[in-house]
C-alpha cells in the first residue's frame, strides 16, 4: 500500500496535503426514520461508535433502506473521511497535486481506501500501512438528503504525532485537517512542521457534538495564529459561540475572522459567507433543489474553495466555486462525486463566468 515519501507526483511537487490519522471506509445508505430514531446520539450530527453498534447498525441498514430512482444501488461502500474527500475532490475534479498523510490497516478495507484514492490520483507515499483494522463509518441518509454519521475509529489503525517527518511536508503550499480533541497532539505537532516549512493551514471543525464538547482547546488552537482558513457549518458555527448573546452566522464569521486569514460559514441551502480581512462573500446555494445525499457537501466545498484561493481567484469567486462542487456531490449517494456531476459542475462554473480547470475543457 502505502510508500515512502518523496513529494512529488510525476515529477510535480504536491500542493495540498491532508492529515487523516486514519483511513476511512464509507457505509452510505439512504434509510428511514425509523432506524436513525434507534441509535445512539443525535440525528444529523457525528458521533463515535463501538465496533459492535457498527455492525449492528450495518446489519439493520438492508431492511430500513430507501430506494433511490436514477443509482444503480442504494447503498455505496467508499473510501471516505472529510479530508479524503477534499482532497480527492481537488484531484479528480480540480486537477490540483495532492497527498495524503495518515494511516491504514492491513485489511481488506484498507486495500479499498487505497484503491479508491489511488484511481482518483491521490499520491498516497505518505500513508502508513500497519497491522489492524481500517476505520470504518456508517452515513446514514435520511429522504430529505441529511445525513447522520456513526465513525468507529477506536480499533482502528492511527498515525502517531511521533510519526510526522518534515520530508512529508516539503514543497506543499496547503495542509488541511479535521479538528478533534483526541488527535491534538497529531495536530500541533503537523502545524508547528507546516509552519516552519512556510505552508498555510486549514482547519474544518468537524462536528457540532465536537465544538460543544472541546470547546476550548478549539479555542486555544484558534487564538495561537497558525490556523489561515477555517470552514465551519451553521451548527458548528453556533456551539463556537456557545454563551454568547449573538450566535448567528455573522457573529460566528467576525469571531473566526479575528484568528483566522480566511473564515466561511456553510449554511446549508442557504449558501455560504465568507470573510478575508475587510472583505465578506455571501454566495447562494448550487443545485440544492436536485440534492439526493448531503454527505461530503461541506468537503467538497472546501475542495472548490481551496482550489480557487490555489488559482488566486477573489473571495467571492472562491465561494462560488465551492458552491458549485459542494452542489455536485449532493447529486448521487456518498462523499465521491461521479463524472457526471463533474460534468455538471464546470458548466455552472462556466455559467457563472468561472475558469474551469484545464483538462476540464477536453472531457
Amino acid at each position: 500500500m502505502g510508500a515512502e515519501a518523496e513529494g512529488e507526483v510525476g515529477g510535480s511537487a504536491v500542493v495540498v496535503l491532508g492529515l487523516q490519522p486514519s483511513a476511512l471506509v464509507d457505509h452510505v445508505a439512504r434509510v428511514d426514520w425509523s432506524l436513525l430514531d434507534r441509535i445512539p446520539g443525535e440525528i444529523g450530527g457525528s458521533q463515535q461508535v463501538a465496533i459492535k453498534d457498527l455492525e449492528h447498525i450495518l446489519s439493520e441498514v438492508n431492511t430500513h433502506i430507501l430506494p433511490l430512482v436514477d443509482d444503480i444501488s442504494p447503498i455505496r461502500t467508499i473510501a471516505g473521511g472529510s479530508i479524503a474527500n477534499t482532497v480527492r475532490g481537488l484531484t479528480a475534479g480540480f486537477g490540483l497535486l495532492c497527498g495524503i498523510i495518515g494511516a491504514c490497516g492491513d485489511d481488506d478495507q484498507g486495500q479499498l481506501f487505497v484503491d479508491n484514492m489511488s484511481f482518483n490520483g491521490v499520491d498516497l507515499s505518505r500513508l502508513r500501512t500497519k497491522k489492524g483494522h481500517t476505520a470504518q463509518c456508517a452515513c446514514l441518509v435520511d429522504a430529505k438528503g441529511n445525513r447522520t454519521m456513526r465513525p468507529c475509529l477506536s480499533s482502528a489503525v492511527r498515525l502517531q504525532a511521533s510519526e510526522l517527518r518534515t520530508e512529508d511536508f516539503k514543497g506543499a503550499k496547503w495542509l488541511l485537517m479535521r479538528y478533534a480533541y483526541f488527535n491534538m497532539d497529531l495536530i500541533q505537532t503537523a502545524v508547528k512542521i507546516a509552519k516552519q516549512e512556510g505552508m498555510s493551514v486549514s482547519i474544518d471543525l468537524a462536528s457540532f457534538e465536537m465544538v460543544r464538547e472541546y470547546r476550548t482547546p478549539l479555542l486555544e488552537l484558534l487564538e495561537s495564529g497558525n490556523i489561515d482558513l477555517c470552514f465551519a457549518n451553521e451548527d458548528e458555527a453556533r456551539e463556537l459561540l456557545r454563551g454568547e448573546s449573538n450566535t448567528d452566522p455573522e457573529a460566528a464569521l467576525a469571531f473566526l475572522a479575528k484568528y483566522c486569514r480566511w473564515s466561511v460559514i456553510t449554511l446549508g441551502s442557504k449558501g455560504c459567507i465568507a470573510k478575508h480581512e475587510k472583505e465578506v462573500a455571501r454566495v447562494p446555494a448550487v443545485g440544492e433543489a436536485h440534492a439526493t445525499d448531503a454527505t461530503g457537501a461541506g468537503d467538497l466545498f472546501a475542495s472548490g474553495f481551496i482550489y480557487g484561493l490555489v488559482n488566486g481567484l477573489s473571495l467571492e469567486e472562491c465561494c462560488k466555486v465551492g458552491t458549485c462542487s459542494g452542489g455536485s456531490v449532493t447529486r448521487s449517494l456518498g462523499g465521491e462525486v461521479r463524472p457526471e456531476n463533474w460534468q455538471w459542475m464546470y458548466k455552472q462554473m462556466q455559467a457563472k463566468g468561472l475558469p474551469i480547470p484545464p483538462f476540464a475543457k477536453n472531457v
